[in-house]
């Protein structure tokens, strides 16, 4: 794990150029879940998109039903107020009412003006729903979207092995390489890792982009017994999982100290080292800057090796 770092690298076997991190936006202009316009607003959001492009992230990740539109709508704004170029990924949503794959190139258009830019760099398909339409179709509605001009590469998100390995092979016969599948992939979700997805994606050539790579925060040490996570996460991270992850967060805490970095700084590098492509969150420009902060630099073989043992086995 030590060496070089990398300052960016391509996405899968594309000739995509991106960070070694991106930005997660699923929080821009979501009410139910983040709160959005009480915790943090529009300013925030635009100072957090700054520091991200100053720090030297360029990936950003949003999706048709972050905030029902509302974050394609800021990020696509806030590239055009800054001037400077990013790599645009978003994504499909395949609902059960979605009869044909011809929806798949009519909600490209949708995000493609939601976002006023004239293609996207990724598309993704959001979740692995193939009912009324197959696998097959919606992969060859991607390769029309790449064929077409309206995406430069195409990828998955929360496709399973055997999902992905199908999705790969209906994209080759079209001469459309999969760029990536996106799934949650942090030190307490370690799925990826055991049930194969990772040594495959890097087998074939395929990104692994993580999402939530922080475990909603948890990571980052903000979140205890005497302080859980609120909503949702609050039911996902129970007391006796709070406790079970103390032991991870102070190894994250000691790591940290000897290089200068907070927890959630070595947590996202833990993920870097992995060969994975970490999308953190980002709400306020601090949060973008301790982001970048995970960037540069690289934990010893034996570190990451340490916290694969510290990692509670869920």
């Amino acid at each position: 794990m030590d060496g070089t770092t990398q300052t960016s690298y391509r996405l899968g076997q594309t000739e995509l150029e991106v960070s070694p991190l991106g930005i997660g936006t699923w929080a821009w202009g979501d009410q139910l879940f983040w709160d959005y316009g009480k915790q943090y607003n529009d300013q925030d959001l635009q100072a957090a998109y700054r520091s991200s492009i100053e720090a030297g992230i360029t990936f950003f990740d949003t999706a048709e039903v972050y905030g029902l539109g509302r974050s394609e709508q800021l990020l696509g704004q806030f590239v055009r107020e800054m001037g400077r170029s990013a790599v645009i990924a978003t994504k499909f949503m395949p609902l059960p009412w979605r009869f044909w794959p011809q929806t798949l190139g009519d909600a490209l258009r949708c995000s493609i003006q939601r976002l006023g830019v004239n293609q996207v760099d990724l598309y993704q398909i959001h979740w692995p729903v193939h009912f009324p339409v197959s696998l097959t179709s919606w992969m060859n509605a991607l390769a029309d979207a790449v064929q077409s001009g309206l995406t430069r590469t195409v990828g998955v998100s929360n496709y399973s092995l055997a999902q992905m390995q199908q999705a790969q092979g209906v994209l080759a016969q079209r001469g459309v390489p999969l760029a990536s599948n996106q799934v949650e992939y942090s030190l307490i979700c370690r799925a990826p890792e055991r049930n194969g997805l990772l040594s495959v994606c890097q087998e074939l050539g395929i990104t692994l982009i993580a999402y939530s790579p922080l475990g909603m925060g948890l990571l980052t040490g903000k979140y205890t017994v005497d302080n859980p996570p609120p909503k949702a996460r609050g039911l996902r991270f129970h007391r006796e999982r709070l406790l079970q992850v103390r032991p991870l967060q102070g190894l994250l805490q000691e790591i940290g100290q000897s290089y200068g970095k907070t927890p959630a700084q070595v947590a996202l590098n833990w993920v870097i080292c992995k060969g994975a492509l970490p999308i953190p969150g980002a709400k306020t420009a601090r949060q973008a800057q301790e982001n970048a902060g995970a960037m540069g630099w690289r934990l010893t073989q034996d570190e990451v090796q340490a916290l694969d043992q510290a990692s509670p086995n869920w």
